[in-house]
C-alpha cells in the first residue's frame, strides 16, 4: 500500500490547484477515496467531533445492501431453476442433465443459484453504476467539486429496485433520470428533495409500463433452440393479492416464504430477513431514523386496520392485514433504505414521525384504492418527499410559536 500510496502523492500536483489536470481532480479524488481515508482535518479549535462523516456513512449503508443483494441474486436462481423442474414435456428432454453438461455441476446446488442470479443482476448493476458514475463526474468537473460518495448508494439501490430482465439500456436511461433530472438540476446531493434512486425507478414505470407492470414478474429459463423457455410471466405476490384477496396469497405462497424471501419480485426486495439486517445495522450506527420507520409502520397499521374493519366484498385488498403489507411488495425495502434517506425525508424529529405516517398511509391507499397499481411504496415516498420541506416549516413555525408564548407568559 505504501507504493500505492506513493503514486497518489506523486500524481497529485498535476490534479491540485494549477497543475496540468487541475480540472479533472474529481476524477483523481474518486480513486484516492477508493484506496485511502481523507487526509484532510478540521483545524479549528472549535468544531464537532464525530467519527461518522459522509464517506464512512455512505459506506455502511452501501455495505448493509449486501444481504438483501445476496439473497436477491440467490432467488432469481431459485425461482428460475425451480420453475425448470418443473418442465415435463417431450420436447424439453432431460433438463438436468442438460444443465450438468452446460455447468459442469448440481444444477440446484447453492453456487449454481448464485450464478444464475448475479448473470441477470450483475450487468444491471454494471450499466447503473458507470452510466451514473459518468454523469457525476461530468458535473463535478463541470461544477469544480469532488464527486459525492452518496451515489455509491443511489446506484446500487436503483439497480435493487428493478427487475432481473431489465434491458441494460433501460438500467441507463433510468439512472440518468434519476441523477441529472432527480438530483444535479438542484444542485446535486444535499439539495436535491426527491431520492435519486426512486426518482429513477419512478422514471421508468411510467414511460415503460409494459416492462414494468408492477404486479407481473419475469422468471428465468435457459433457453437453447426452443428446448428450453426462456421465462415466463406470472403473478407477484400483490398481483395475487389485488386478485383474490388473502386466500389466493395463501394459496400460492406461506406468510413465511414471503418473510423470508422465497418469492418472486424485483432484487432485494423480497426477504425481510436480509432487509432487518440492514435496518439493524443503519440503526445501530445512526444513520437511519428509528422515528421514519415507526411512523411508516404505524401509519400502514392503522390504515390496513381500518379496511379490514370496512371490508369489501368486490376488493379483496380491503381484507389484506397488515402484516401481509409487510411482507409483500417493496413495502420494507422501501422502509429501509428508501424512506430514511436523510436529505430528501424531514430533518426535525417531529417531522420524521409525521413524514412516516404518511408514507404508511399513503402506500394502503395505493395498494387498496387504486385497481390499476398494486405496488405503491415507491409513490408513497416520493409524495412524502413532495411534503417533507412543508412538514419541517410546520414544525419549526409551531416551535417557535410554543417559544414566543412562553416568554410572553414571563
Amino acid at each position: 500500500m505504501k507504493f500505492l500510496r506513493n503514486l497518489f502523492d506523486d500524481a497529485k500536483p498535476s490534479f491540485s490547484k494549477g497543475g496540468t489536470a487541475e480540472k479533472y481532480f474529481p476524477i483523481y479524488d474518486i480513486f484516492e477515496n477508493l484506496f485511502f481515508l481523507s487526509r484532510n482535518k478540521t483545524k479549528n479549535p472549535i468544531h464537532i467531533r464525530d467519527a461518522l462523516d459522509i464517506q464512512r456513512m455512505m459506506v455502511i449503508v452501501w455495505l448493509s445492501t449486501f444481504p438483501a443483494m445476496f439473497f436477491g441474486m440467490y432467488n432469481i436462481g431459485n425461482q428460475s431453476l425451480e420453475y425448470l423442474a418443473l418442465i415435463d414435456t417431450p420436447n424439453t428432454g432431460d433438463w438436468h442433465h442438460y444443465l450438468v453438461n452446460i455447468f459442469g455441476y448440481e444444477p440446484n446446488s447453492f453456487i449454481n443459484k448464485m450464478w444464475f442470479g448475479a448473470v441477470y443482476f450483475i450487468p444491471i448493476y454494471a450499466t447503473t453504476f458507470l452510466v451514473g458514475i459518468s454523469w457525476e463526474i461530468l458535473f463535478a468537473i463541470i461544477r469544480k467539486h469532488e464527486v459525492n460518495e452518496g451515489f455509491f448508494v443511489s446506484s446500487v439501490l436503483f439497480a435493487l429496485s428493478c427487475p432481473p430482465d431489465l434491458p441494460l439500456w433501460q438500467a441507463a436511461l433510468g439512472i440518468t433520470f434519476g441523477i441529472v433530472i432527480g438530483k444535479e438540476i438542484f444542485g446535486g446531493t444535499g439539495k436535491n428533495f426527491l431520492n435519486p434512486a426512486l426518482t429513477g425507478r419512478a422514471f421508468l414505470y411510467f414511460a415503460y409500463p409494459s416492462d414494468i407492470s408492477g404486479d407481473k414478474v419475469w422468471i428465468s429459463g435457459l433457453g437453447d433452440q426452443m428446448i428450453i423457455p426462456q421465462g415466463y410471466s406470472g403473478a407477484t405476490p400483490l398481483g395475487v393479492a389485488a386478485e383474490s384477496g388473502v386466500p389466493g396469497l395463501t394459496d400460492k405462497f406461506s406468510w413465511f416464504d414471503a418473510f423470508a424471501g422465497n418469492i418472486p419480485g424485483s432484487v432485494g426486495e423480497t426477504s425481510i430477513i436480509a432487509i432487518s439486517i440492514a435496518a439493524v445495522i443503519l440503526l445501530m450506527t445512526r444513520i437511519a431514523s428509528y422515528r421514519i420507520m415507526l411512523g411508516t409502520l404505524l401509519g400502514m397499521f392503522v390504515t390496513s386496520s381500518l379496511f379490514n374493519i370496512i371490508g369489501s366484498e368486490t376488493n379483496p385488498m380491503f381484507n389484506v392485514p397488515f402484516y401481509w403489507h409487510l411482507v409483500i411488495g417493496s413495502f420494507a425495502f422501501g422502509l429501509v433504505f428508501m424512506a430514511t434517506e436523510p436529505v430528501s425525508g424531514s430533518g426535525t424529529n417531529k417531522g420524521r414521525w409525521i413524514y412516516g405516517i404518511v408514507i404508511g398511509v399513503t402506500v394502503v391507499l395505493i395498494r387498496v384504492v387504486n385497481p390499476a397499481f398494486p405496488e405503491g411504496m415507491m409513490l408513497a415516498i416520493l409524495f412524502a418527499n413532495l411534503l417533507a420541506p412543508v412538514i419541517d416549516h410546520l414544525v419549526v413555525n409551531n416551535n417557535i410559536q410554543k417559544k414566543l408564548k412562553y416568554r410572553e407568559a414571563l
